[in-house]
């Protein structure tokens, strides 16, 4: 039987990572497994550089969306994927080697997932989370500085120069046609429960 695939998206910061967890620590990974766009990130030798000379990964470009679309569609047909962990350059991080198996449901997370067509393509339920912008940047500096080791003005600098400008350019507009839209300015426990027990629902369709 054809898994049900679900997308979310959202903006950097919205809160994407977070809701993905809580949700997958619900369920077993023989009925939820998860995909991200984040894996599939080009080399930084391969990114675009802006007018300042700085590496813009917040573009369409910016992933292997071949090769992420592949493994989706391995993925939906029921063979195991593996892939090398992308660390975000940090040099202390060592990468993992992921490996994601066949599940009832497959989650697809990524800001690009509903731009790309061939991965779009495959998806049943789009979901889209949204926050205030101010909310959203406080949480990239939080997370970009802790986990990343970027400093203040460097994510500054790419959230007003690269985020924003790809923000409303290639995901906001894809709003539009998400089935669900999950505003995350303080918390999105309601509906979170909502899509667990959708998620239980399809599990259980034989």
């Amino acid at each position: 039987m054809k898994p049900y695939i679900i997308g979310i998206t959202g903006g950097s910061g919205s809160g994407k990572t977070l809701f993905l967890k809580e949700l997958l620590e619900s369920f077993e990974p023989t009925e939820i497994t998860c995909i991200s766009q984040d894996d599939y990130y080009l080399p930084r030798e391969h990114q675009l550089v802006d007018k300042n000379g700085e590496f813009n990964f917040d573009r369409p470009e910016s992933i292997d969306f071949e090769h992420f679309a592949s493994d989706l569609k391995e993925l939906s047909e029921g063979r195991s994927v593996t892939k090398q962990e992308y660390t975000f350059n940090n040099p202390e991080a060592k990468p993992k080697v992921i490996i994601r198996k066949p599940a009832k449901v497959i989650l697809v997370e990524g800001i690009f997932i509903f731009h790309y067509a061939k991965v779009n393509a495959l998806i049943d339920l789009k979901i889209f989370i949204e926050a205030r912008e101010h909310v959203k940047l406080k949480r990239r500096l939080k997370r970009d500085r802790e986990e990343r080791g970027y400093d203040a003005d460097d994510v500054l600098y790419k959230y007003e120069n690269h985020i924003m400008p790809s923000y409303q350019k290639y995901i906001e507009p894809h709003k539009e046609v998400a089935d669900l839209i999950i505003p995350n300015n303080l918390d999105f426990n309601k509906a979170l429960d909502v899509v667990k027990a959708f998620a239980k629902v399809k599990i259980q369709e034989d």
